[in-house]
């Protein structure tokens, strides 16, 4: 893997470990928000986005009003996967948009935004998403995918224009960047994908060498599964990802994967791992300093 330009751009060395410690869903409900909060206080996360068309996000802009270090990115979302808790776009409610399923929601899952949503549709959406943050107060520090929906080929120029135009980052991995597989596309995606991947890296596009999750399946061990996954981050910059949220009725109500979310939560929250991190040798940063060496 060659040298990623933006560890020198930023100050770093070539042999740094740079990682971006990053809560997903953000907004999504109460128990996200109030995770994030205290985890942001606890130092353990270094970044967030939040899900704007969600009920929660008008409490996430205020928090970002009052605080201003946070760095909060925008979560561009087009699905809504819950069976009983929706959400729907904000830039249209027209069915032949093809963003929205019959019940006038998002489409609960990646293949039938893929079927029916129309590329102007999805700009349109999500540079909506993002001046709706913006207005609300928010310094939006960069833009990622929900479900990774939006970084389809299909989607994939609406996705980039956005940042790009705003001078704002977006989530985005190098064609050799560790753990790429992860982002939800089939092999035949992911054959499409890396030439385009290659052609933006050359134009100089803020990329990242590494993409890791912590999982959603189950609740066991996520202490250690924590340390595993930070242990092999690789040199360059890596987006490090999980969805952390408090025990609450509401999240039980909402999200079959609740323990797994409240076990994200307790292991970020936990003095033994924040004590690894601090002692790990990782270069912890916020897609703000991204979005600095762009501007420069």
């Amino acid at each position: 893997m060659s040298v990623n330009p933006l560890l020198k751009k930023m100050g770093f060395s070539n042999s740094d470990r740079l990682v971006i410690l990053h809560t997903d869903d953000i907004g999504m409900c109460q128990a996200s928000l109030t995770a994030f909060e205290h985890l942001w206080e606890f130092g353990t996360i270094s970044s967030g986005a939040v899900m704007v068309p969600c009920p929660w996000f008008p409490a996430t802009a205020q928090l970002c009003r009052e605080n201003p270090q946070i760095d909060m990115g925008v979560h561009a979302t087009l699905n809504a996967e819950w069976g009983n808790y929706r959400w729907g776009p904000i830039s249209t409610s027209e069915p032949e948009s093809g963003l929205i399923d019959r019940d006038g929601y998002f489409h609960q899952w990646r293949p039938a935004v893929y079927e029916n949503a129309s590329p102007a549709a999805v700009a349109a959406e999500v540079n909506a998403q993002v001046e709706r943050a913006l207005a609300a107060g928010i310094d939006v520090s960069h833009i990622d995918s929900h479900m990774g929906t939006i970084m389809h080929p299909k989607f994939v120029q609406s996705y980039l224009q956005t940042g790009t135009s705003r001078l704002i980052p977006n989530m985005l991995p190098r064609a050799c960047a560790q753990g790429f597989g992860m982002m939800g596309l089939s092999d035949e995606d992911l054959a499409v994908y890396t030439p385009i991947l290659y052609q933006l890296e050359a134009q100089g596009l803020p990329m990242l060498d590494g993409l890791a999750a912590m999982p959603l399946e189950h609740a066991d061990d996520h202490i250690n599964i924590a340390k595993k996954l930070l242990s092999e981050i690789p040199v360059g910059i890596t987006h490090f990802l999980f969805h952390p949220s408090v025990d609450t009725p509401e999240l039980r109500a909402i999200a079959p994967d609740w323990q797994a979310r409240v076990a994200n939560y307790n292991a970020f929250m936990s003095t033994e791992l924040k004590d690894f991190i601090q002692n790990s040798g990782l270069q912890v940063i916020g897609y703000r300093a991204l979005r600095e060496a762009i501007r420069k």
